[in-house]
C-alpha cells in the first residue's frame, strides 16, 4: 500500500513491526508502547541507534517478515520501495504494509512523520516532532558559516542534500566538494571555517580520515566539531536534537 494512501485513515489498534532502522526510528518516536511489537536488530545495536534502549523492550527481526509473523503484527513499516515481496506477502496474511520513501528534504520527513502517525491510529502523535522542526527552520541563523561534513570513511554531504539542509538549520553551510570527499588537501588550499567530524564507529573505520590527525589540519585554524553520526544515517527526526547541539556549538 502506497503511504499516502495512510493518511485517508488507520485504525488505532494496530499492531506495528518495523523491519528497518530509519522505519525503527519513526515508530519508536510516535507510536505508544502497547503498539510496538517488533523492531529490527539495528536499532537495539548501541553503536547504530540513539534509542537502542527504548528497542530492545520489543522482539528484535532481521529485516524479514518471517521474523515478525509470530509477533502477530497488522501493521508492518518499511522503507525505500525494495520489500514489493515483503508487501505482496504482507498482504496475504491480512498484515497492512507502509512503505515509506527516503526523505530528501525536511517536508519529507514531516510527511514520514505524519503517515505513520495516522497508521497507528493517532494522526496527532506527529505534531510535536513536525512542530520542533518548523521552529528549527523557524530560527535558523540567516548567516551560516561554510562548513565541510566529513564521515568516518572521509566522505561529504552534497550541497542541497537532505544532511546539508539539516546542517543549515544548524547556521552551517554545507561545501559542495568534487567527488563528495573532503582530503587533506581540501584542508591546505581552501580550510572551511568549520569541519563537522562524523563519530559513526570511530573506533572501526578504515582509515578514510586518518588525516584529521595530520599536523596540518592541526594548525589550519579549522575549528572541529564532533557530531553523533548515528542519526545521520537516517536523518529522520533524531536529527532535531543533534542540530539544536550543533547551533550551540558552532556559535
Amino acid at each position: 500500500m502506497p503511504a499516502s494512501a495512510l493518511l485517508l485513515g488507520a485504525s488505532a489498534a494496530a499492531r506495528a513491526a518495523s523491519l528497518n532502522l530509519c522505519t525503527d526510528e519513526y515508530l519508536l518516536l510516535i507510536a505508544p508502547p502497547s503498539q510496538v511489537v517488533s523492531v529490527s536488530y539495528l536499532s537495539q545495536d548501541p553503536l547504530e541507534s540513539p534509542l537502542w534502549r527504548v528497542a530492545r523492550r520489543y522482539k528484535g527481526n532481521r529485516g524479514s517478515i518471517e521474523d515478525v509473523i509470530t509477533a502477530k503484527p497488522t501493521l508492518l513499516l518499511t522503507m525505500g520501495g525494495g520489500g514489493r515481496a515483503t508487501s505482496l506477502i504482507a498482504k496475504r496474511l491480512g498484515i497492512r504494509a507502509v512503505d515509506l520513501p527516503y526523505a530528501d528534504s525536511l517536508a519529507q520527513v514531516e510527511q514520514n512523520l505524519r503517515i505513520v502517525a495516522s497508521a497507528v491510529g493517532n494522526r496527532s502523535a506527529a505534531d510535536a516532532w513536525v512542530h520542533e522542526i518548523e521552529q528549527l527552520r523557524g530560527s535558523a541563523p540567516e548567516r551560516a558559516q561554510d562548513a565541510i561534513w566529513v564521515s568516518g570513511h572521509g566522505d561529504t554531504l552534497a550541497a542541497g542534500s537532505l544532511g546539508a539542509q539539516w546542517l543549515r538549520l544548524a547556521g552551517l553551510q554545507q561545501r559542495a566538494l568534487p567527488g563528495g570527499r573532503a582530503t587533506l588537501e581540501t584542508l591546505l588550499t581552501r580550510p572551511p571555517k568549520i569541519l563537522v567530524h562524523s563519530n559513526y564507529r570511530s573506533g572501526q573505520m578504515s582509515g578514510g580520515t586518518l588525516w584529521l590527525t595530520h599536523p596540518i589540519v592541526r594548525h589550519a585554524g579549522v575549528r572541529q566539531l564532533v557530531t553523533d553520526g548515528r542519526p545521520w544515517t537516517c536523518m529522520g527526526p533524531l536529527m532535531v536534537q543533534e542540530v539544536e547541539r550543533l547551533r550551540k556549538l558552532a556559535r
